[in-house]
């Protein structure tokens, strides 16, 4: 049996609470499994999590039998339970390619606005449902339906509006339709660019009032300004390749887009500070997420070139709109041309709307004939495919697994997401990730360890948090593959108790530039361990560094001369902020020599109580991680 080859690495000095670790976990985000063989948990060590946690995974994923699951495979001979002509219910306006896809397979209900109650009265008579952004499918929808409604399609890219939790528990699959709008989004990008450069919409307004003003409506050309796309991906790599094609320079941030793939279409990737300080206009093409939402805020602003432009056909979320009218006023932001918004409809009397610098579209991004009905078609395949069994890459959820699996592996998969979001906070730099190394290490053989799960959770932790694609067990080797990320696993036998499905999960990142210099190994790698104790993660090693951190909380890293009374200074610094020390571990490479402490804390320290830990003088580098 080979030993572990963490036990090498300097054993910490562990600081933390005598209360007992916690055995309360959120399962909300564990994804399912399908096929899954293993064998059930017998054995139960001290202090695993409570029966009542258990349950409360059972309850919101339930076991379903495969033979229940409409969507799921059978040979071609064995009967259904989907009828020969299944009933789908279309409840917004689909392009009529779309209608004919699913008219060759189903019976078609087209029926446009209905109201809550109307939806629930006919859903139990559907197989599959069709929506855009309108029609909010919520758990009332699903408990109407009494299990007949096998599939949602979005027929866009965001679902908002769809409960994935509730469809998830009602053994519902969801699909959505993220590809076919891709050029529209980006040609409107570039036309509200142009158009605010030339002042075009008012200038139109000028003239329908009678008025003839030439000299106010003077522009600015195009050619050879500098263009940050905040988002390399389908929408944002279309309009660099048009921006190119305007004699503009053209810089992006996306932390996955590859740099070879960007060098092709002639595009640097820089870091975020420096994409918004040096461009003349910033169009942003990023998701809405906790990470994104209002990150153009005062700050940001204050960071960019005096008289930028902003173009946004993204989510209107990411911009603070209070922020942007600061702004705009103060002459560091000229113009604005916006086609999303926070709240939409906005409010009528919205400054940012009647701001005489700002452009406004109302959410027209895929409004094109043609984006419209590439939409309809690649929505409806996806539905007729679900159907027929076939889980498409578009899929944002998935079947269930057994109740004994998941109860097992459960905080196995969270520790996996949270090392994910670790890892991917600490990389820097523009070059992005193009790889990343999972090694597991456990006394099971490799016919007893099924890793697929864990192994979307990385990808989930890795990529969810700047993305708006939905990670799970289904699309997560596709999603990963679509943003040039390669995973690659590796097991490990060690000779611990097999009763415990693994002992460690590492997390490899190469050759990217880590923000915390600490988190690399001696080969330039960020590494990241950890083990679950207990029933609860915990960060057991970084970089070289032995740690032991309890994941139920934030994590703040420092690395530090190894002294007398810093354990004291950096806990009264957060004490005196009302910032909750929940673990604390130190790892040194020797007396007085380097150190590395990890904090677990319950809240997130404001800005000057970072810069406080910062000026600590023996610290010589900090990282505040959220979980």
């Amino acid at each position: 049996m080979a030993s572990l080859s963490a036990k090498s690495i300097l054993a910490p000095r562990t600081h933390h609470r005598t209360n007992p670790p916690s055995a309360s976990h959120h399962y909300s985000s564990i994804l399912p499994l399908t096929n899954r063989r293993s064998k059930p948990h017998t054995t139960t060590p001290p202090l695993t999590a409570s029966a009542s946690a258990s349950r409360s995974v059972s309850s919101v994923l339930k076991t379903l039998n495969p033979s229940d699951v409409s969507i799921s495979r059978r040979p071609a001979s064995e009967p259904t339970s989907v009828p020969a002509k299944p009933t789908i219910l279309v409840s917004e306006k689909l392009g009529e390619a779309g209608l004919d896809v699913l008219r060759k397979f189903a019976h078609v209900d087209c029926s446009y606005g209905l109201s809550h109650d109307d939806l629930c009265a006919k859903i139990s008579m559907c197989d599959a449902l069709i929506v855009r952004s309108g029609t909010k499918v919520t758990r009332g929808v699903f408990e109407a339906a009494k299990g007949r409604l096998k599939v949602v399609g979005r027929a866009g890219v965001g679902i908002d509006n769809v409960d994935l939790q509730a469809a998830t528990e009602f053994g519902c699959l969801v699909v959505n339709a993220p590809t076919a709008n891709t050029i529209a989004a980006a040609e409107h990008g570039i036309a509200l660019m142009a158009a605010m450069a030339r002042n075009v919409a008012q200038a139109d307004a000028s003239m329908k009032s009678g008025k003839w003003q030439r000299n106010k409506y003077v522009g600015v050309s195009l050619v050879g300004k500098t263009l940050a796309v905040m988002g390399f991906g389908k929408v944002g790599s279309e309009v660099a390749r048009r921006a190119k094609g305007l004699g503009m320079h053209v810089i992006a941030h996306d932390p996955y887009a590859p740099a070879d793939r960007a060098h092709a279409v002639g595009v640097d990737l820089v870091s975020f500070d420096k994409a918004i300080s040096t461009a003349d206009f910033v169009s942003l093409h990023m998701p809405l997420t906790p990470t994104t939402s209002k990150i153009f805020n005062d700050d940001t602003f204050s960071k960019m070139k005096k008289g930028v432009r902003i173009i946004n056909v993204a989510r209107g979320g990411v911009i603070d709109e209070d922020a942007l009218v600061r702004a705009l006023d103060s002459g560091v932001v000229a113009q604005a041309a916006l086609d999303v918004f926070t709240e939409e409809p906005p409010a009528k009397d919205s400054k940012l709307i009647q701001h005489e610098n700002v452009t406004v579209t109302p959410h027209l991004g895929a409004s094109t004939k043609e984006a419209q009905e590439g939409v309809a078609v690649e929505i409806a395949e996806a539905v007729v495919g679900a159907l027929n069994g076939e889980l498409a890459a578009t899929a944002v959820n998935a079947p269930m697994v057994p109740a004994e699996v998941l109860s097992e592996l459960a905080p196995y998969v969270t520790l996996a997401e949270k090392l994910g979001r670790l890892a991917i906070q600490l990389v820097a730099g523009g070059s992005g990730i193009k790889s990343v190394k999972v090694v597991y290490k456990s006394a099971r053989g490799p016919d007893d360890l099924d890793t697929r799960l864990l192994r979307a959770m990385i990808t989930k932790g890795i990529i969810e948090p700047i993305s708006d694609t939905f990670i799970n067990l289904v699309n997560a080797d596709f999603t990963a593959k679509q943003k040039g990320l390669r995973i690659s696993e590796e097991r490990v036998t060690v000779d611990t108790t097999p009763d415990s499905p693994i002992d460690s999960i590492e997390i490899h990142i190469a050759n990217v530039e880590s923000k915390f210099a600490g988190a690399s190994s001696e080969s330039g790698e960020i590494v990241l361990e950890g083990k679950v104790t207990y029933g609860v993660p915990h960060l057991t090693r970084v970089g070289s560094f032995g740690v032991d951190v309890s994941l139920e909380g934030n994590v703040i890293l420092c690395r530090q001369v190894d002294q007398p009374g810093m354990i004291g200074n950096v806990g009264s610094i957060l004490g005196e902020k009302n910032v909750n020390v929940n673990f604390m571990s130190v790892s040194r490479t020797g007396m007085r020599q380097h150190a590395i402490m990890a904090i677990g804390v319950d809240e997130e320290p404001d800005k000057d109580t970072l810069k406080k830990i910062g000026e600590v003088p023996a610290v010589e580098e900090f990282v505040f991680l959220s979980l």
